[in-house]
């Protein structure tokens, strides 16, 4: 199983990206993932995520900013992050969501870049 983040590039501040996170492999249920960002600096943090009830949450830092949604018939998780800020800068990840009891193994992510 995989798990391929893409969408990131550089905005201007108050501007928009949509993350996409595409699964590949057989059986693997977009059910419960979450998007998690690693800034210069700092661990990795999760930034979203959606559970297998459906229940969502966001980090107190997106919240009203970001949306995560998914699309299971193309298999994918998306993030739509709004009204972006410098801080958000960093490599942007998605795995099973945090209280997962395990990880898939971590990709490349996929680098935003917010210009002040």
């Amino acid at each position: 199983v995989q798990l391929q983040a893409s969408g990131g590039g550089l905005v201007q501040t108050g501007g928009s990206l949509r993350l996409s996170c595409a699964a590949s492999g057989s059986d693997f249920s977009i059910n419960a993932l979450g998007w998690y960002r690693q800034i210069e600096g700092n661990e990795r943090e999760w930034v979203a995520y959606v559970s297998t009830s459906g229940d969502i949450d966001y980090a107190d830092s997106v919240k009203g900013r970001f949306t995560i949604s998914r699309d299971y018939a193309k298999r994918t998780l998306y993030l739509q992050m709004n009204s972006l800020k410098p801080e958000d800068t960093g490599v942007y990840y998605c795995n099973t969501q945090p209280k997962a009891t395990s990880r898939l193994a971590w990709g490349q992510g996929t680098q935003v870049t917010v210009s002040s």
